[in-house]
């Protein structure tokens, strides 16, 4: 099979891209051959050139979605390569939303499991975490009993977890090249205020939306204050902001971890799972499974 490079561009009614640090011709032309069943490809053409790595896409006609994702996934652990094959990609060259999940998705902690440690009920919290991360509970019912167990909790152990919050690799570089293209900024959590509204300021975020704790005398009570932001409410703030900073639903992307993520996933032009759970990659257009989160931009259109 031959592998052409070139840089004009296809028209074909997808794009596939395949972003690598170590990218190389041996790991396109097994790219091509594993996904011959499915796709019929046009010429590969230089994409997104990063100091870690490089992409390149090429359009291509899909002859058959059967277990297409699942093949995309086992292509990508096998050659350890980002690889999405995507219909609808948003372009650097008008504005548009990121709407990003907080926890492990933004910073590289979750940060209840973590309050949770420093309170003394870590290991009963990080078990319920995990099950509703994996889509296996209701998020809203988890949640509020994970923050039942932090009832009596001094409120300094948010600021314990606060002052260490270790944001993501290629985070802020994502950030800065979006917001130079003119693009609005957001979080919409299942996490904290205490934590979103911090992450807002320093990040210069345009919103933040999350959950709020209840604190009295100075301690956790155990409970979380108003409607619980969980799925269907990051999907609705998706649209929201897209209405209310008078954006292309076309021009919007959702960046997320968690099952709890697949809502606002979908209702985005494009979902992008971030070093997320078999479930979530499985069902978002795409992933990020090895590189940091500016990779995600080899995903754009650049006109």
């Amino acid at each position: 099979m031959q592998l052409q490079l070139e840089t004009s561009k296809g028209n074909a009614q997808h794009d596939l891209i395949v972003f690598a640090e170590g990218l190389n011709l041996e790991k396109l032309f097994k790219v091509q051959q594993v996904l011959t069943e499915w796709m019929s490809f046009d010429v590969f053409r230089p994409g997104l050139e990063m100091q870690k790595g490089f992409a390149v896409e090429t359009s291509v006609n899909v002859l058959n979605t059967e277990q297409l994702q699942q093949k995309l996934e086992q292509v990508a652990t096998a050659l350890q390569i980002e690889i999405a094959v995507l219909e609808n990609r948003p372009t650097l060259a008008e504005p548009g939303l990121l709407l990003m999940d907080m926890d492990s998705t933004v910073i590289g902690i979750e940060c209840i499991d973590e309050i949770a440690k420093i309170a003394g009920v870590g290991e009963q919290v990080s078990e319920v975490t995990e099950l509703a991360m994996q889509g296996k509970l209701d998020f809203a019912e988890s949640l509020r009993s994970r923050v039942a167990c932090l009832k009596g909790a001094d409120e300094k152990v948010l600021y314990e977890v606060l002052e260490r919050l270790p944001i993501n690799p290629g985070i802020s570089a994502l950030l800065d090249t979006l917001r130079h293209a003119n693009w609005k900024l957001a979080i919409a959590s299942g996490g904290f205020t205490y934590f979103a509204n911090y992450l807002k300021e320093r990040l210069s975020l345009d919103y933040a939306i999350s959950n709020t704790l209840e604190i009295a005398d100075g301690k956790l009570t155990g409970q979380v204050l108003g409607e619980i932001i969980g799925a269907q409410a990051k999907a609705d703030t998706l649209k929201k902001l897209s209405k209310d900073f008078n954006l292309k639903d076309s021009q919007t992307i959702a960046l997320g971890d968690g099952a709890n993520d697949l809502v606002m996933m979908g209702q985005a032009a494009l979902g992008v799972a971030y070093h997320a759970k078999p479930i979530v990659r499985q069902q978002a257009a795409a992933a990020l499974r090895f590189s940091g989160a500016d990779s995600l931009l080899a995903f754009l259109r650049r006109k």
